[in-house]
């Protein structure tokens, strides 16, 4: 604003005669008038806890800008320039972390074509290949079964097989699993046992499930590529999973809905948090096993110092977690669980089970009195119950 010196020009007021009553009067209104102050910028908005659980991670702040201020009267005729209109600098995008559910319902899954790389000795009434299709641009192998005999006419009802945990510097296609792929394809499925990324001869680097988007990957680019099998009807495609493959298959029954039934047997399906605060703990008294070199767990530790522990960051934690989407899962879903498991805690399966009862889910819980982590001794048992849930959801028998 324009200063006034009042005592100067009344100074030079008094030697001009007849103007001193037309200049006070100026004076007097200009003393009188009102200041506005200028209008402040509108802070961003914050992306509040919850959103960032939900994890859009697209909301961009805006700024609203700062009105031109009209200057206010002076006694000179020359008028004020404006105050430039501020803008406010938008803040960068969060990046969601690539394990985030909603990040990875962001990615496609566009698989490939299978390919048959050799044929192997058949079974009672299906046939065995090895086979291999493209995750990431990597080649990944597997165990796949087709039954033999008239198809139905809109192609096989097809299981996506999804092991656990063997270190993958011993893990050989054929020779794990077998009874339970077996099973599965005496009874008219196609079985699609898949070596993640690093085993055997599939491509890549074997980065574990749990911190890192590689195996689920490989998991949902399966399904895709079964979906484009000409034998198998895409709308009936399933999943089976033990232990680290029941943790991958609950995860790609929230992320994808092409998969139409699931079944986990002694699952790692606790949510993040509870991995972190109540899995792999030693016991008091009792020696810690012979660390195994390809066990990656260095996870839980670097994601508590990036990212703040799950009471200090529970958003972030949630956002992680298959269980906090449970209204999203694809299908109905059978859980087994031997209360002798010293594997994985019996707790995570009774836990999802009421979790997606909560949810309004259908599903199924088994309990095995003092079975362990591959259900011994009820394997016949569990697989029976196994292939009756799959008769009737993805092959519509009652």
């Amino acid at each position: 604003m324009l200063r006034i010196d009042f005592h100067g020009r009344l100074a030079k007021a008094l030697l001009i005669a007849g103007l001193l009553a037309g200049f006070a009067a100026g004076a007097a209104a200009c003393a009188g008038a009102k200041v506005i102050p200028p209008v402040g910028n509108t802070p961003a908005p914050q992306l509040s806890p919850t959103q960032k659980a939900a994890a859009t991670w697209t909301a961009a702040a805006t700024g609203t800008p700062e009105p031109t201020r009209t200057a206010p009267p002076t006694l000179t005729a020359t008028p004020m320039p404006p105050t430039p209109t501020e803008t406010a600098t938008p803040t960068q995008t969060p990046t969601p972390h690539p394990m985030n559910i909603l990040a990875a319902r962001a990615r496609s899954y566009p698989g490939s074509n299978i390919t048959i790389v050799e044929t192997l000795q058949p079974g009672v009434n299906y046939y065995r290949y090895i086979a291999s299709y493209e995750s990431d641009g990597l080649r990944i192998y597997g165990l796949l079964t087709k039954p033999i005999g008239k198809m139905p006419p809109t192609g096989w009802p097809a299981i996506v097989f999804n092991h656990g945990y063997i270190a993958p510097d011993v893990y050989r296609t054929t020779e794990r699993y077998i009874a339970y792929v077996d099973n599965l394809a005496r009874h008219g499925y196609i079985v699609f046992k898949i070596d993640y990324r690093g085993h055997d001869r599939s491509e890549g680097q074997a980065t574990g499930a749990y911190g890192d988007p590689g195996y689920t990957d490989d998991v949902l680019n399966a399904v895709s590529a079964l979906q484009a099998f000409p034998e198998a009807d895409a709308q009936r495609i399933g999943m089976w999973g033990h232990s680290m493959g029941g943790f991958l298959t609950l995860r790609a029954m929230v992320i994808s809905h092409e998969i139409k039934a699931g079944v986990i047997w002694a699952g790692v399906v606790g949510s993040y948090p509870d991995m972190v605060c109540c899995w792999r703990r030693a016991t008091p008294g009792v020696p810690t096993r012979t660390p195994d070199p390809n066990f990656r767990s260095g996870w839980r530790m670097q994601w508590q110092n990036l990212y703040g522990s799950p009471e200090d960051n529970p958003d972030f934690w949630l956002g992680l977690s298959a269980n906090s989407y449970l209204k999203d899962l694809s299908g109905p879903l059978q859980l087994h669980h031997g209360t002798g498991d010293t594997e994985v805690p019996i707790k995570f399966s009774q836990d999802l089970y009421q979790g997606l009862l909560s949810a309004g889910k259908t599903a199924e819980y088994y309990e095995y009195e003092g079975a362990d982590h591959n259900l011994t001794p009820y394997f016949s048992l569990a697989m029976r119950r196994t292939i009756a849930f799959y008769d009737r959801y993805l092959k519509g028998e009652p």
